[in-house]
């Protein structure tokens, strides 16, 4: 394993999006965690919401006081190939676990635990990739605390792989899901209820006009796309889960009522996902004469921003959703989003609030509320309005702060 660096925050930065309570909470459980060492461990340090949270709530954490440190996994891509299937087996995947798959992953899992020589007072676990670590820390650091962050959508997992998982649950102390439906999966087990969230002061957040203005990716002449007719923008790993050929489905639909329309589809192609390239093929080879579908992939944060505010509507339609902070990073540029009912995208999209949600297979409502938004400015303006005032008082970075603070203070006074 390696240790991550990061940039600074400090708390004071987000003092317009604190009030007194949650800053005074804040502090309090930063002075009830004084002289804990906190770790997180996950598999990779850029793509992905998790390292993404993790580059900001890491630093923000020490700046409170709290000595927190965050390592990556050293794996072979072998173990990318079988914590894929885990993850889409976890979302309902029915691919065989195979006993060679079981200790490909045994033996990474326990070869990173073994490489962990700090000792910490609790340690986070983040998605299936590290939770095989658990008894190996367990037995090496047994006065830790073991939690496990699961950012997956586990309604209609496979009962292969929820027992898999279920199998490497026995040391871990308390498990966090972003959806109560997700703590049912593991009912028995001590869960908590923790929504992700985002960085306001991010690239990929922050509005243009406040970064430089030499920025690479921050030009919109550098995109393919044009600004001056309706756009749609879905960005998400190229995934099956995401939906990307339903995206394109609707999109052509969409086209026979507003025919100047135009479709990006925004992805990065993160270390641990090896399935990326292979569905990027496909929906390629499905658009390639479409001169008004543009697929693009590991644009840098800035360029993200930038097509989340040219957007007229941001689309999520996804299959299943462990939670889309994408729809988050959308909503906080006032652009509504139309997503599927699925995970976490409606504990952020209001129907009829600020976006519109839509059952996954239904393209015609897809089509239909996404014709609705593009059709009529006033409606689009309203929506995008609200979108931005949701994510301000639900799901940006101090909140999830003092969360995490309050999980770990319960812990350590266990």
């Amino acid at each position: 394993m390696f240790s991550v660096e990061t940039a600074d925050r400090r708390l004071s930065a987000y003092d317009d999006y604190l009030d007194r309570s949650r800053r005074d909470g804040i502090r309090d459980r930063a002075d009830r965690l004084g002289g804990e060492r906190i770790a997180h461990v996950n598999t990779t340090a850029d793509g992905g919401g998790v390292a993404e949270i993790l580059h900001a709530l890491v630093p923000l954490s020490r700046d409170v006081g709290v000595d927190v440190d965050w390592y990556v996994m050293d794996a072979p891509d072998e173990f990318y190939d079988v914590t894929k299937t885990i993850h889409n087996g976890l979302q309902g995947d029915h691919t065989p676990l195979t006993d060679e798959m079981r200790d490909t992953y045994r033996r990474v899992t326990r070869e990173n635990a073994r490489a962990l020589e700090e000792r910490y007072d609790a340690i986070v676990l983040h998605d299936p990739q590290s939770l095989g670590m658990a008894p190996t820390l367990a037995d090496r650091y047994p006065d830790a605390s073991l939690l496990w962050r699961c950012h997956i959508d586990l309604t209609t997992a496979a009962d292969t792989y929820l027992e898999f998982v279920r199998s490497w649950l026995e040391p871990i102390d308390r498990t966090l899901v972003s959806h109560p439906g997700y703590a049912e999966a593991l009912s028995d087990e001590e869960t908590a209820i923790v929504h992700p969230a985002i960085d306001p002061f991010t690239e990929k957040n922050r509005a243009i006009e406040e970064l430089p203005a030499d920025l690479e990716g921050s030009d919109p002449g550098e995109y393919p796309f044009d600004t001056d007719r309706p756009l749609l923008v879905q960005v998400s790993r190229f995934d099956p889960w995401k939906d990307p050929l339903g995206v394109v489905e609707a999109y052509r639909d969409v086209r026979e009522t507003v025919p100047d329309a135009q479709l990006v589809l925004a992805g990065g192609m993160p270390d641990d996902d090896p399935e990326g390239i292979e569905v990027y093929r496909e929906v390629e080879a499905e658009t390639e004469t479409d001169e008004d579908i543009h697929l693009l992939t590991n644009l840098p944060d800035v360029g993200i921003n930038l097509l989340q505010r040219s957007a007229d509507v941001g689309v999520q339609k996804s299959l299943r959703e462990g939670f889309a902070l994408t729809v988050s990073e959308t909503l906080w540029k006032e652009t509504p989003v139309v997503g599927a009912n699925v995970g976490g995208i409606p504990l952020q999209v209001e129907d009829g609030e600020n976006g519109y949600l839509v059952e996954p297979e239904d393209t015609e409502a897809t089509t239909d509320r996404l014709v609705r938004l593009l059709e009529d400015d006033g409606l689009r303006d309203r929506l995008g309005e609200r979108g931005r005032e949701t994510v301000r008082e639900r799901f940006l970075l101090p909140r999830l702060l003092e969360d995490y603070l309050t999980l770990l203070a319960s812990e350590a006074g266990s």
